[in-house]
């Protein structure tokens, strides 16, 4: 018993050691990919950001595939935890709320904005299902407030699913090209992304006065 007692005490400790590193390793990954792709890395490089021996990763990740596996999915629940939680006011115009949301979350976000997108063709097929999964999670969200919208009469959409994935890929768009400091402000990007993504729903205006004279 009292040896039983003694293990328990050295381990004890240990498990928030590990922790830590574990989350040293994904930074310093999420980094090296950002940086170079995730090709061009390799663990020993990741090893030697972290201060470790590149066996001591093993001990958290078994492979390279695994620690993108994991940046993946953590950046998908980060993302869907924060839309639950999302403080914009729940009288804003659903598709507002959406757009805000994105643009703000993603531009604090870029490095596992990128990764979550240019690397998703690394991921092997097993782990790319596990993704996608997720992916499709945060669309049905955009989704069904079209959905919602269309049959109230607020937007036109022929086809939700499609106009999801083009009002998001064109909102996650923004962090590959935006700089602080530039001309435009977040404010300003946030304003012009949202006309954009309101136009691409817009219910169609009836024909004008002046329209039909000239037909």
């Amino acid at each position: 018993m009292a040896n039983a007692a003694a293990k328990t005490q050295i381990r004890g400790p240990s498990r928030p050691k590990g922790q830590e590193t574990a989350a040293r390793v994904r930074e310093a990954a999420l980094k090296r990919f950002a940086a170079s792709g995730y090709a061009a890395v390799s663990m020993r490089e990741i090893a030697a950001d972290v201060g470790v021996r590149p066996g001591a990763l093993y001990n958290h990740f078994l492979t390279k595939q695994d620690i993108l596996k994991d940046l993946m999915l953590s950046h998908m629940a980060d993302l869907l935890e924060a839309w639950d939680s999302c403080d914009l006011g729940s009288d804003m115009d659903p598709l507002e709320r959406f757009v805000r949301f994105h643009i703000r979350y993603h531009l604090e976000k870029a490095d596992e904005v990128f990764i979550s997108y240019m690397e998703l063709r690394n991921l092997e097929p097993e782990n790319f299902d596990v993704v996608e999964a997720e992916r499709r999670r945060y669309e049905a969200i955009l989704t069904e407030i079209l959905l919602e919208g269309a049959a109230a009469g607020r937007y036109a959409v022929a086809e939700p699913k499609v106009a999801t994935r083009a009002i998001i890929a064109m909102l996650t768009g923004i962090p590959s090209w935006y700089r602080a400091g530039g001309r435009l402000s977040k404010q300003d990007i946030e304003e012009l992304y949202l006309e954009l993504a309101r136009k691409a729903v817009a219910p169609d205006a009836p024909p004008s006065l002046t329209g039909d004279r000239m037909t």
